[in-house]
């Protein structure tokens, strides 16, 4: 009885012994990667702000010029704060990376990226994160569809107000076929950057900019 005793409590430091190795070791592999992860979170993050704004019209760095959005403060569908970025030219605002998102995806919450120049209109919109239909309502993932870059260049003015739907709601944009409800859930997101970013734009960009003008009746938007 006494030898297995033993044989337990030798076994048992052991095992203590094997559970302190490995914590060590874990430990130790996470503070000698944290670094380099978190260097390489930080370049996919500012790869795809210079998808948005590219980096031949700023000469700051986005990722450290930041404005954080609160849900409570916006009409962004926010869940969470989040950082709104800010794009400088010798010091002037040029543009602002608005994030947003659109709570009535098909499938759940759709998180996008929608960038404001100082006259109002959209530099470019990217989808972050979404959870839609692969093969239909996915096509907001520019890796899937060029759908997303249809926005580029639009304001609240190009459309109208009325006309910021899909085609099936008598809007100005293509929506997917067998797939609506994602589409029309993108569009008004983007279209509430729009507006928060008008609502602020004192603010943002120092002066109140000229809203673009509409095209002109039968020229392409």
């Amino acid at each position: 009885m006494q030898l297995l005793g033993q044989s337990i409590t030798r076994n048992s430091a052991l095992l203590a012994l094997f559970a302190l190795f490995t914590a060590l070791l874990i430990a130790g592999t996470w503070l000698a990667t944290r670094d380099s992860i978190a260097l390489e979170q930080r370049h996919a993050e500012e790869k795809a702000l210079l998808e948005v704004i590219p980096r031949g019209r700023h000469d700051n760095s986005m990722l450290d010029d930041t404005r954080l959005l609160t849900p409570e403060a916006t009409q962004l569908g926010l869940r969470e704060p989040r950082p709104m970025y800010i794009a400088r030219n010798a010091g002037e605002v040029v543009a602002v990376i608005v994030p947003v998102v659109a709570r009535d995806g098909y499938s759940g919450d759709i998180e996008l990226i929608v960038g404001v120049n100082a006259d109002g209109s959209i530099a470019g919109v990217r989808t972050v994160k979404h959870r839609e239909t692969p093969g239909l309502g996915d096509k907001v993932d520019l890796r899937k569809s060029s759908w997303i870059l249809s926005f580029s260049g639009r304001s609240l003015a190009n459309p109208e107000p009325a006309k910021w739907g899909v085609l099936k709601d008598g809007g100005a944009f293509d929506q997917f076929t067998g797939a609506t409800i994602t589409p029309r859930a993108v569009v008004a997101a983007v279209q509430r950057a729009l507006v928060f970013v008008q609502s602020e734009r004192d603010t943002l960009f120092g002066t109140a900019p000229a809203t673009p003008a509409a095209p002109a009746e039968g020229k392409a938007a």
